[in-house]
């Protein structure tokens, strides 16, 4: 089996399929990220932003990486960017409120517990650069490293953000009140 960069080399030199396999490897993976950040019928439209954008820009591509998801995940969260921009003024809002409403990270939490405002109110005072590499690392599944890459900041500055994330997320009331333990 050929590494995304082979395929990407070989779209680069006129085989248009190869692109296409590339693209089918991470194409749920990618449509997932993009539904938990705006809803699955948004994520749908970005989502073909992403592949023009991912197939316009991959002469830039570092073939020194084998596996391009990282870099897709960069071109998702730029296309993304670009969305939120587009949109007016007052219907502006935080990323972490454009999570889907029927995504639920914390399945096995009771019902009862209205766990996922509690967890959206810790998340949203995070900084901006701490929530993109924890949701990358958490709900992505990349590495310290791949987040990154994707955010084009050097790993250690990634780990730095992710301990910070984790430390304010231990620290925030909302979960400290869902782990019933005393807050620091």
């Amino acid at each position: 089996m050929s590494s995304d960069a082979e395929l990407i080399g070989r779209s680069l030199r006129g085989d248009t399929n190869a692109f296409v396999e590339m693209i089918s490897r991470h194409e749920t993976a990618i449509g997932n990220y993009l539904a938990r950040r705006v809803g699955r019928q948004t994520a749908e439209d970005v989502l073909g932003d992403v592949w023009v954008a991912a197939y316009a820009s991959r002469a830039t591509y570092d073939c020194s990486y084998p596996e391009a998801r990282p870099w897709l995940y960069g071109v998702a969260l730029n296309r993304l960017r670009k969305h939120w921009r587009s949109e007016p003024a007052e219907v502006a809002a935080p990323d972490v409120a454009r999570m889907a409403g029927d995504w639920d990270p914390w399945p096995t939490v009771d019902a009862r517990v209205d766990t996922q405002a509690l967890l959206r109110t810790a998340l949203a005072r995070l900084k901006t650069e701490e929530r993109e590499v924890l949701g990358l690392v958490a709900w992505e599944d990349l590495t310290v490293a791949e987040a990154g890459r994707v955010l084009d900041i050097p790993a250690g500055t990634a780990r730095r953000l992710l301990h910070q994330a984790r430390k304010a997320l231990r620290d925030a009331p909302e979960v400290a009140a869902l782990l019933q333990v005393p807050t620091t």
